[in-house]
């Protein structure tokens, strides 16, 4: 249970989505009972059936940045950075100076105080590097968000085997986007149409939102033969007095908590006390969930397909057993089911 292998599986290269569904809620969906192992085969918009009036559904309202960017040294030599720490509206009016961490792809490592440049409106210099990490300190005339916004790229995970286009910039973010931070979407939730919540809200169910912005440490293998060695990645939450009250509020009357996404799930278990009242504030969340841990807060999970060996696959692991977790993926594998985050979901309840 605590081995590396024992969340292993036969990954068919062809499954993994490179394009989202021509509909964000026509994918498909495979529901687990997590009590018996049971599994049936649905259509997205037919979690409208599965969810109860007096469900509780909460959202993760992070806002994807085009965090890519391609620029070039001042010898002439390509370099991509990958900004991994801004959250918007950070710089000074008329003085736009930001240093942030980056992912440096170059030719060459490169040296503290080397220069860079994106065109003419942006360039920048490395400060220091560490572990593969650099700080970076960008200088523009112009408004940094609004110019990232211009010339940066969508930050489309390292399996999707394709540059990004246009239509990434819609499609690779949740349709309740709002705070600017992520380096990933939040996956879960691309299945959902503006039509689709709607609906949902006219059947009784309550929706509330919480933050935690994607980092690009959700992307990083496990390198231990024993999970428990594992450190994971930090990454920011939010949650408002108003949300929090909310859920807590909707425990005590034995309604179900319902997560779209396993950085719902986190957040809200890391914000909770052992008897699962979730305290509302903001920090960062370094929760490592894995097969042994005891859920206070939520009650059923909409979630994507995750990697072999990922420390996503051990969480989902966590919340309805190894075994099923493991029979339920070869399933959809057998029956062609669209994996990672342009592909097809599941409901674990």
């Amino acid at each position: 249970m605590f081995l590396l292998n024992d969340y292993n599986y036969d990954l068919p290269d062809d499954l993994i989505a490179q394009k989202p569904a021509p509909q964000r809620d026509r994918s498909k969906l495979l529901f687990l009972n997590k009590e018996t192992g049971v599994l049936s085969h649905h259509k997205f918009y037919d979690i409208y059936d599965l969810l109860l009036p007096t469900d509780l559904l909460v959202l993760n309202d992070t806002r994807v940045i085009p965090a890519r960017l391609f620029g070039k040294k001042d010898t002439g030599g390509k370099a991509e950075v990958f900004i991994l720490d801004y959250a918007g509206g950070r710089e000074n009016p008329g003085y736009n100076e930001l240093v942030l961490k980056c992912l440096i792809k170059a030719s060459k490592r490169p040296k503290n105080g080397t220069p860079l440049s994106f065109g003419r409106e942006l360039r920048a210099r490395v400060v220091n590097g560490q572990e593969g990490i650099y700080t970076v300190k960008f200088s523009s005339k112009n408004n940094f968000e609004n110019l990232l916004d211009r010339i940066g790229h969508v930050p489309l995970p390292p399996y999707i085997k394709r540059n990004d286009c246009e239509d990434d910039r819609t499609s690779y973010q949740t349709v309740y986007a709002s705070k600017k931070g992520a380096v990933a979407a939040p996956t879960a939730g691309l299945h959902f149409s503006k039509k689709l919540l709607k609906k949902i809200e006219k059947k009784g169910i309550k929706i509330v939102t919480v933050t935690l912005h994607v980092g690009y440490g959700t992307f990083l293998p496990v390198r231990v033969s024993d999970i428990r060695d594992h450190k994971i990645h930090s990454e920011w939450y939010s949650i408002s007095k108003e949300t929090a009250d909310i859920i807590n509020h909707a425990k005590t009357k034995g309604r179900r908590i319902i997560a779209v996404g396993t950085t719902c799930v986190r957040t809200l278990e890391y914000a909770s006390d052992v008897k699962g009242n979730v305290a509302h504030g903001s920090g960062t969340c370094d929760l490592f969930i894995y097969p042994g841990y005891r859920f206070k807060v939520v009650d059923a999970m909409i979630t994507n397909f995750h990697l072999p060996k990922s420390t996503l696959l051990m969480l989902v692991s966590a919340f309805a057993g190894r075994e099923n977790i493991l029979n339920a993926y070869q399933t959809a594998i057998d029956k062609k089911y669209r994996l990672f985050s342009y592909g097809d979901a599941m409901f674990i309840a």
